[in-house]
């Protein structure tokens, strides 16, 4: 019996095509953002605006409702989410006082939640158009 290697080799084109997307968008919205501001009082914010977290979440709303229209969940969901998580990690390893770590888990688990209720959401409101392929 010859098993067909072509579906798993798509879903995981498609899962490491949200992955890369994930990743370009950090790098666009958030990756180049790296002081903090410092305000007269002493404080600091940042380093991110909250126009730039916005535009993150706007942007990955995209491939993220289009692979669960497709049903490709596992990209919309697990791509999202590694390749989210590995800009993060990235970006964020040189903190010296190893919150980082927390921080990262933080995004790897609101990304987890976030695309999957995304993906259920588009998937009962659209059928699921697209023939998985």
């Amino acid at each position: 019996m010859r098993t067909d290697l072509s579906k798993p080799l798509l879903r995981l084109s498609w899962i490491l095509l949200t992955a890369v997307v994930s990743v370009a968008a950090w790098a666009a919205w958030l990756g180049w953002d790296q002081h903090r501001d410092e305000h007269p009082d002493g404080s600091t914010t940042g380093p991110y605006e909250a126009w730039q977290v916005i535009g993150l979440v706007l942007t990955l709303l995209l491939p993220v409702c289009w692979a669960a229209y497709r049903r490709h969940f596992a990209a919309a969901v697990l791509g999202t989410t590694v390749g989210l998580t590995a800009a993060v990690g990235y970006d964020w390893s040189d903190d010296s006082s190893g919150l980082w770590v927390v921080g990262v888990a933080m995004v790897m688990l609101g990304t987890l939640l976030a695309t999957a209720a995304v993906s259920a959401v588009t998937a009962s409101v659209t059928g699921g158009g697209g023939d998985g392929s």
